[in-house]
């Protein structure tokens, strides 16, 4: 069912249209590379030399990547696809029981997880 859904469709049409751009492979090539600089210079810190260059670089490649039509729209639809299989995880974990935890890519989730009562907002605590 899900599968065969729009935004499944549309998930899949994005991401075959960003694998066959060519922009978007040279672009991610020079990313890649720079992620790999960036990485040397890391591990020496930001005491290395070209440290805040490479960093620099990588936000730089990063951007220009995500501002090509395709990639930016690819993006949307793997978030609608991710949000919509939440949603089902949530309705089928509610159907059993409500302490059930269902994970999400939230990078600021509610709560601390400890299902102690720490008054954090998280539904299982306190």
């Amino acid at each position: 069912m899900i599968k065969q859904s729009a935004l499944a469709a549309e998930y899949v049409y994005y991401k075959d249209k960003v694998s066959r751009d060519a922009d978007v492979h040279a672009l991610a090539r020079d990313f890649a590379k720079a992620k790999e600089r960036f990485a040397e210079c890391e591990r020496f810190g930001r005491f290395h030399p070209d440290y805040n260059e490479a960093l620099d670089r990588v936000y730089e490649l990063e951007a220009r990547l995500e501002a090509i039509g395709p990639v930016k729209q690819y993006k949307e639809a793997e978030q609608a696809v991710d949000l919509l299989l939440h949603e089902v995880s949530l309705v089928i974990a509610r159907a059993v029981s409500d302490s059930i935890k269902v994970p999400d890519n939230n990078p600021n989730p509610k709560g601390c997880g400890s299902g102690g009562s720490c008054s954090c907002g998280g539904g299982g605590c306190g």
